[in-house]
């Protein structure tokens, strides 16, 4: 086994880097750590959309980050430590979470901290969640991740995964809002992240003989950069590979009510579209909707549309940000 404590906590390039590190090391089993800054982990199988609040993202610059494993959505920031073993494809361990977390769990006990592993994936201490872990199988390896909630601000986890659920309807993998707690709660003032950190590499020592650490190298780092550019930092695997959906939205502004409905493809485009409302339009509405179809669902991309066009025409006196928050 090699240990790898990431040198970044950039959520773009840690992600990255698990998909890197199965072409890098097909067959060799790894324990990778690293801390983000501020961001949104999103599920491979959800509308990211459907699970932000991207306003409250854009204004705290949080960034949105879609994996390569199944589940839910969990925010991380530098208060969270994230852990994951990659290791050789075996059919009947992958429903078996138990085997991975266990580690985590033995030195947990070395703080005094009891936690448990409860429902499928979920790490408990006191019945409230400090840790959520996924899997995925790809490439004859097995990758199973998870967060450790250490001293995590609360009050941005709450607000950033804040959506209205009426104004999406889809198939995607909802996730699950647990009771949540921060382990700093259960050591004293003196113990860090990092040496939380710090006990995990050693425990990893102690329980795989010949397990070496490894720095990631220029080669490395330029090429995890270089699937960030292509894949991880871009609209189209964040937002856009979300399932097919419908979106609904409604205003009440001074120019009348107005109401949008969309059909969403797979990949984010537009394919249906229906606005209607008591406002007065010289122009038909029909006009704006044909010119919507093709486009991404994406705020900027509608935005520069909607600059270029007369929308008094379409709605009466109207600003491009009442019409941009019908699509949010």
């Amino acid at each position: 086994m090699i240990i790898i404590d990431s040198p970044s906590n950039d959520a773009y390039f840690n992600i990255a880097l698990e998909e890197y590190l199965l072409y890098k090391y097909p067959t060799q089993a790894i324990f990778l750590l690293y801390i983000n800054a501020p961001s949104i982990i999103v599920g491979k199988f959800q509308n990211t959309l459907a699970e932000v609040n991207l306003d409250y993202l854009k204004e705290k610059n949080i960034k949105v980050v879609r994996r390569m494993s199944g589940g839910g959505a969990v925010y991380h920031d530098l208060g969270n430590l994230n852990f994951s073993f990659h290791t050789k494809w075996k059919e009947n361990e992958f429903l078996d979470f138990a085997t991975f977390t266990q580690p985590v769990l033995n030195v947990l006990l070395q703080f005094n901290i009891p936690g448990q592993l409860q429902g499928r994936n979920d790490l408990l201490v006191d019945g409230k969640k400090f840790s959520g872990n996924a899997k995925l199988a790809k490439r004859g390896k097995m990758i199973q991740h998870g967060t450790i909630l250490f001293d995590s601000d609360m009050s941005v986890l709450s607000d950033a995964l804040k959506i209205n659920p009426l104004k999406y309807k889809d198939k995607a993998v909802k996730s699950n809002r647990s009771r949540v707690v921060n382990l700093k709660e259960y050591v004293s003032s003196s113990i860090t992240i990092e040496d939380l950190k710090q006990a995990l590499i050693n425990q990893m020592i102690v329980d795989n003989p010949g397990t070496t650490l490894y720095e990631l190298t220029e080669e490395d780092v330029k090429a995890v950069e270089i699937l960030v550019n292509d894949k991880y930092s871009t609209w189209d695997w964040n937002f856009g590979f979300s399932p097919k959906y419908n979106f609904n939205n409604a205003i009440k502004i001074p120019a009348g009510y107005i109401e949008l409905h969309l059909d969403v493809l797979q990949g984010g485009t537009i394919d249906g579209v229906k606005i209607f409302g008591d406002f007065f339009a010289s122009k038909p509405i029909e006009d704006l909707e044909k010119k919507l179809i093709g486009m991404n669902h994406n705020e900027d991309d509608i935005r520069t549309l909607l600059s270029s066009l007369d929308l008094s025409a379409y709605f009466g006196k109207v600003t491009v940000d009442e019409i941009i928050s019908l699509f949010k």
